[in-house]
């Protein structure tokens, strides 16, 4: 069981490797930033996995930091985002 864990962790973790590079190559922001919440996601898939697999329970307290952090993350991006928008349209009134 603790092999097909790890596989499946290190299947994700190639995925991590593409959208790092999706990332980089992204050419809007959003684009950008829904690759940084893909991150996110996965490195909490990747961690909890690693968690189950090898008695390490600190790992799960690990992937909710980096959940929670990748979601703040989105909010953020999504609340200035929004604002820019606000500001674009108001400047044409």
């Amino acid at each position: 069981m603790n092999t097909l864990l790890l596989a499946v962790a290190l299947f994700l973790l190639g995925n991590l490797v593409v959208a790092l590079v999706a990332a980089a190559r992204g050419p809007t922001p959003a684009d950008r930033m829904l690759m940084a919440l893909l991150i996110g996601t996965t490195g909490t898939g990747i961690l909890v996995l690693l968690a189950q697999a090898m008695p390490l329970g600190a790992l799960v307290d690990v992937a909710l930091v980096l959940a929670l952090l990748a979601a703040i993350g989105g909010i953020a991006f999504a609340k200035r985002a929004w604002q820019q928008d606000g500001e674009k349209e108001g400047a044409h009134d």
